[in-house]
């Protein structure tokens, strides 16, 4: 199965496809640093450095499925402490353009990952725990069954960052990591890797369905 994953930081919803289907994974990332930890977490995969969003748009044919996590800063609800402060943005619409290009275009299957924002989504989508998703197939009502960190701790206060590194098991990983962002900050903004997981399964799934269903037409 090819797969396109798009936006993808550390893979933390790629962690655990390789247990559910042979993979060919394509992963781009604008962050060099963040690339390079991720080719090294799944040195068969390949890393790709630069815009996900065009790529998508010059690449999508290629694929049989497409995870994408636009950035969602300006979608969350800390916006609204942003605008007590003065310092509101616009919510970045290049998550909308990407779900309406592939509801319209693309042939395969599809996740548009992001968090559950300040106003009420412009297209339904699909809530599970804290995170939507848009997608063109149903999903399990629960997609993981690990206890995650409290989410509302404070990420940057001494030990509270350890948590999340190892609930994604990316402790050791980061310990190289020469970046910008708090490295809790990273780890609190990836998926599950059981929920990537089950995902994954379901498109599986689904797709061995058809392939069966097809099978028995010409029987």
């Amino acid at each position: 199965m090819k797969i396109l994953n798009l936006y993808a930081c550390l893979g933390g919803n790629r962690y655990k496809w390789d247990e559910v289907a042979d993979v060919e994974v394509t992963a781009v990332e604008w962050d060099e640093e963040l690339a390079r930890l991720y080719q090294e977490r799944f040195p068969n995969d390949t890393v790709i450095v630069a815009d996900a969003h065009q790529y998508l748009l010059d690449h999508y044919q290629k694929f049989d499925f497409i995870w994408s996590s636009p950035p969602c800063p300006t979608h969350s609800v800390t916006n609204h402490f942003l605008n007590a402060l003065g310092k509101i943005r616009y919510p970045d619409m290049m998550l909308y353009q990407e779900i309406i290009f592939l509801q319209t275009f693309f042939k395969g299957k599809y996740v548009v990952e992001n968090v559950v924002p300040y106003y009420e989504p412009l297209i339904p989508a699909i809530r599970r725990e804290r995170h939507l998703y848009w997608t063109n197939f149903n999903l399990p009502n629960k997609l993981s069954n690990r206890e995650a960190p409290n989410m509302n701790m404070n990420i940057y206060s001494k030990g509270k960052a350890e948590l999340f590194l190892k609930y994604h098991e990316i402790d050791e990983l980061v310990k190289d990591y020469k970046g910008k962002q708090p490295k809790g900050k990273l780890a609190r903004n990836l998926v599950d890797y059981e929920a990537g997981k089950t995902i994954l399964e379901t498109v599986c799934g689904i797709t061995k369905q058809r392939l069966d269903n097809q099978i028995d037409l010409f029987k």
